[in-house]
């Protein structure tokens, strides 16, 4: 995330804008909220190029707001990096506001691919290690405290999370869980689900 946050009224000028932009580099401006209760708001290059440029229409007579996306998608700082590529993916946006009580940062495309470390450790990867180590802990788990055990069931909760998780990721059907294959080898397994006492 960028912490150089450039912020613009509503009530400026689209001119005054772009040369905001222009002068701190930024593609996109955060619009300020009119108070505690008011969403953020947020104009692109995009917006001036499609609804000013476009259209022939002089950027001094007209207002950011007349122009900006209001209330406009923003992301939560604790938010991995995949998945703000894959709401920027979803939504069709390449900037967006980062926020938490307040605006502490934008994020956008060119910082996921400048700063983000998705070439050195890609998640995919990092999950298939966390689910192997998860499935052994649910093997040793069941096998110290039994396959009815209430312990045993909580592990493979554990493991069924990760493979949603890596399911959902790469935008696959989950067919089967490793807990419905270890269920193959031990046919009691499946009770321990209802945590008898």
């Amino acid at each position: 995330m960028n912490t150089d946050i450039v912020t613009v009224r509503g009530s400026t000028t689209v001119a005054e804008a772009v040369q905001l932009m222009k002068d701190n580099k930024t593609r996109a401006l955060i619009v300020e909220r009119r108070g505690d209760d008011d969403a953020y708001g947020i104009v692109t290059e995009t917006d001036v190029t499609y609804k000013v440029v476009a259209f022939g229409r002089d950027p001094k007579a007209m207002r950011v707001y007349e122009i900006m996306s209001k209330p406009c998608i923003v992301v939560n700082p604790d938010l991995c990096v995949e998945y703000i590529a894959r709401l920027f993916a979803n939504t069709g946006i390449h900037f967006a506001p980062v926020i938490k009580d307040t605006l502490v940062g934008t994020v956008s495309v060119s910082d996921i691919l400048t700063k983000g470390d998705f070439v050195e450790r890609p998640r995919s990867l990092l999950l298939e290690d966390k689910i192997q180590e998860a499935i052994e802990e649910a093997r040793a788990t069941c096998a110290e405290k039994g396959p009815r055990s209430p312990e045993c069931a909580s592990a493979w909760d554990v493991v069924e999370e990760l493979q949603a998780e890596a399911a959902h990721q790469k935008a696959e059907r989950l067919h089967q869980t490793a807990f419905e294959e270890y269920c193959h080898e031990n046919p009691d397994a499946p009770e321990a689900r209802v945590y008898d006492t």
